[in-house]
Order: structure tokens, then C-alpha cells, then sequence
């Protein structure tokens, strides 16, 4: 029993950890925490599931439209919205994005309804592929902590072996420093938003089949990632992948060994206590302002 649910705890770790990475990808870039990942991975997800039901695509010729589709979904957030801001603030840059949430999620509510659907994927998740006394492995459950693995592992190459990673790293140490080394700081953060993007429509394609698919599906998912990303540390990408894994396997074993109906407090006590104790996270350092 134990070893099945720690199999649970890392399949929903795997989801926490990917939501927590694309909203670290955008706040270490921006220092702007995007709330409306959720609702774009949610959007993107419904591009998969039009593609194939009323097209008739395949699930991998629709992945391939979703990736590009919520690129570009990033970099309009960014380019219409963020870009152009007057006087920005902190809270402006949150009251942006929520804003933006909610613009998604009129649209996904006008155009597909609030109805619950259920998208098809190759990985059953009633399939299972191995079995041995009460642990059980799904052909979904394998692919989503497959997937999620080479997603993080293709994003930490991405950050640390090309150029692009370099130029990136530049603008979120100094953004005037890259300015004036020929960096684009603009075009930058706008490919960080549209990458973050891709990110999240990754979990939500992967959640999507364990739930359902409707206008909501991705609020508890984007509030876990943000708990994962504080507990981690939002600018520290290794820390909120590490802080996923971590808040999949506290949640599971909380609700196993203590309560079930208090599961989802697990993430808002962890944000609360984090936040008091260790502001900077688990995996990020804490710097003081000094005038």
C-alpha cells in the first residue's frame, strides 16, 4: 500500500512540478507571478481535444498544434498585456494576469461550454502495465512521469547548454547589463512566456483524462504548482521541480495516514508556513535590500 501511494505522490508530483516550472520560467524572468497558467494551459488542452474530435487528427499532430499554439498564446500574453502596462507595479502586473485568467475562461465557457468532457489519449489510464499485490502502474500514470521527466530535463538543456538559455539567464540577472551586450530583452521575455506556456499546456493535456475537461480543470493544479514554486523557491528551477515531487508525496501521505477531507489544505498550510519561516523557499537564496 505504501509503495502505491508513493507511485500516486509522484504522478501528481510530476503535474505540480511541471504548473510550479512554468510559472517559475515566467517569474524569474519578469519577477510577474502569472495566475493565468492555469486557465492557458486549460485553453490549450481544449485546442487538443478540438483538434482531435472535430478534425479527426491524431493525438500527436494535435500535440504538435497545441505546442505551437501555446507559444504563441504566451507571447500575445506578454506582447499585449504585460509589454505594454503603464507605470507597472507588482500588483498591477497580478491584477494583468488575473485579468487574463478570466478573459480565458469566458472564452472556454462561450465556445466549449461548461459541460464535462473526457479527451482521449494513447495512454489508458486503465491500463495498467504492471501489477504486483496492491501496487499498481498505469500506461498513463508511466507516460505522465515519463513525459514530465523529459519535459524538465529538455528545459534545464534548453536554460543551460544553448544560447538562447544563456540569453535568458543574462536579462534575469540584469536586464540593462544584456541590453547594452546586444541581448533583446523584449523578444526574450516573450519567448520565457510563450515557453512557460508550453510548459503548462503539457500538464494540462497530461491531467486532463485523471479529471475532466471543462472550463475549470486547471484551478487546483495551478494552485498546487504555486505552492510547489514557494516551497521550492520561484526562482530556482531545480528548487520548484524538487518542491513538486515534494508537495505530491506530503499531500498523498496526509490524506492517506491523517485526513482525506483536509487533503487540499496541505497547499495553502505549506504556502502560509513557507512564507513565514523561509520567504526565498527551500532552494533559493534570500537577499536583503540594502540602502
Amino acid at each position: 500500500m505504501f509503495l502505491s501511494l508513493i507511485i500516486s505522490s509522484i504522478v501528481a508530483g510530476s503535474i505540480y512540478a511541471l504548473m510550479a516550472l512554468a510559472m517559475s520560467i515566467t517569474y524569474k524572468a519578469s519577477e510577474i507571478p502569472n495566475f493565468a497558467q492555469g486557465e492557458m494551459a486549460m485553453i490549450a488542452t481544449y485546442v487538443t481535444f478540438s483538434m482531435m474530435t472535430s478534425l479527426g487528427a491524431t493525438f500527436w499532430v494535435a500535440l504538435l498544434v497545441t505546442i505551437g499554439f501555446a507559444f504563441f498564446l504566451g507571447i500575445f500574453l506578454e506582447f499585449v498585456f504585460i509589454r505594454r502596462a503603464k507605470d507597472p507595479t507588482p500588483l498591477s502586473f497580478i491584477v494583468i494576469t488575473i485579468g487574463f485568467q478570466l478573459m480565458l475562461y469566458g472564452i472556454a465557457g462561450w465556445k466549449w461550454g461548461s459541460d464535462q468532457r473526457q479527451i482521449d489519449l494513447p495512454f489508458s489510464e486503465s491500463e495498467v502495465i504492471f501489477q504486483s499485490g496492491n501496487i499498481a502502474l498505469t500506461e498513463l500514470n508511466l507516460a505522465t512521469i515519463v513525459i514530465a521527466l523529459l519535459v524538465l530535463a529538455g528545459i534545464y538543456i534548453l536554460i543551460q547548454k544553448t544560447k538562447l538559455g544563456l540569453a535568458m539567464k543574462a536579462c534575469q540577472q540584469n536586464i540593462n547589463a544584456s541590453r547594452m551586450n546586444g541581448i533583446s530583452a523584449n523578444k526574450i521575455l516573450a519567448i520565457s512566456f510563450g515557453i512557460s506556456s508550453i510548459v503548462g499546456a503539457i500538464a494540462g493535456i497530461l491531467v486532463a483524462p485523471s479529471i475532466t475537461l471543462d472550463p475549470s480543470m486547471m484551478w487546483d493544479p495551478l494552485l498546487k504548482g504555486f505552492a510547489a514554486g514557494v516551497l521550492g523557491g520561484m526562482k530556482s528551477l531545480h528548487g520548484v521541480v524538487i518542491g513538486g515531487f515534494l508537495l505530491g508525496i506530503i499531500e498523498n501521505l496526509f490524506g492517506f495516514y491523517i485526513s482525506i477531507e483536509f487533503k487540499s489544505v496541505v497547499a495553502f498550510a505549506i504556502i502560509v508556513l513557507v512564507l513565514y519561516f523561509k520567504p526565498s523557499g527551500l532552494f533559493d537564496k534570500h537577499y536583503v535590500r540594502k540602502v
